[in-house]
């Protein structure tokens, strides 16, 4: 908790020196997380389906160029492992920061580093659940692509993947996270974005 407090104060100051100096637009987003993880096995793990939700700030550094800091909620894990009934439950809050090209016709391309912090870890079997969180690593770093597209009324859908760098286990065996999320988003005073 005591990660989390920093990093969002130390964006919180980033966004703010920087909003003296470009134009910022803030906005919420969220949807649909495919998420699973990279494991050294044999295994095959069937996807989990979850939320992504959050807040985000659009910061333009001239026409083309933008940064776009997040702070967004994202349930991941698997969903079966080998069609046995056992689930990967984890929760991250995650931080990624977008680099982002804009074409004049309102679509984005995005690339950026994201962090994640693991707020809850579970693995469910059956009616049972067990805590994971002493198993894995209480940090994420992955590295997110993607393409949005802007309306000229401020709504907007987008896809991203982002892909684990981190190994997030605390055993030997490398796990990953890898998630695809489709979002819907919507950017306050955004008319003069696009």
């Amino acid at each position: 908790m005591k990660k989390l407090v920093i990093v969002l104060l130390a964006s919180t100051l980033a966004i703010t020196s920087i909003n003296a100096q470009s134009p910022v637009a803030f906005g919420l987003k969220g949807g649909l997380n495919i998420a699973t993880l990279n494991v050294e096995s044999d295994s095959e793990l069937d996807p989990r389906l979850g939320l992504h939700v959050g807040g985000l700030a659009h910061i333009h550094l001239n026409r083309s160029w933008a940064l776009q800091p997040e702070v967004i909620y994202s349930a991941q894990g698997f969903g079966d492992i080998d069609n046995d009934d056992v689930k990967w439950k984890l929760d991250y809050v995650n931080i990624p920061v977008m680099v982002q090209y804009m074409f004049d016709n309102g679509f984005r391309l995005e690339t950026g580093p994201q962090l994640g912090l693991l707020i809850n870890a579970k693995a469910e079997s059956g009616n049972s659940e067990t805590s994971l969180k002493d198993d894995l690593k209480s940090t994420d770093v992955s590295w997110g692509f993607g393409l949005n597209y802007l309306s000229k009324s401020q709504i907007g859908v987008g896809a991203r993947y982002n892909l684990g760098l981190t190994n997030i286990n605390e055993g030997s065996s490398d796990v990953k996270n890898r998630v695809f999320q489709i979002s819907l988003f919507y950017v306050f005073d955004a008319a003069h974005k696009r």
